[in-house]
């Protein structure tokens, strides 16, 4: 397994639907890989980024940066509707914070 491959962000959850675990990388959405458990679902993942990733490299093409590298300054804009602002700046006044910190804790209990 290549080093790039390790710091990827994966997930492995139950599929319902097929009866198995699936595993799931987010900096290559459309890769996947089921199992009967989840340590083959995480070992089948990993092959399948390893040679998704040799491809791109044979293609020429860059692969994806993980999420762990990336910078975040911890700014974002968001657009919302102005009934939902006015919501969060009341509820924002009640709790006595600002909205900007009373819509972090929201997303942080989210």
């Amino acid at each position: 397994m290549s080093e790039l491959t390790r710091r990827y962000s994966y997930r492995i959850q139950w599929s319902d639907e097929d009866d198995e675990f699936v595993a799931t990388v987010a900096e290559l959405p459309s890769l996947s890989w089921l199992a009967d458990n989840e340590i083959d679902a995480l070992r089948g993942i990993h092959t399948v980024v390893d040679e998704a990733l040799e491809t791109l490299s044979e293609d020429g093409e860059d692969a994806p940066q993980p999420f762990a590298d990336r910078h975040y300054s911890g700014k974002f804009t968001l657009r919302l509707p102005p009934q939902a602002h006015r919501k969060l700046a009341v509820e924002a006044a009640e709790q006595g914070v600002s909205i900007n910190r009373y819509a972090a804790m929201k997303l942080e209990s989210a």
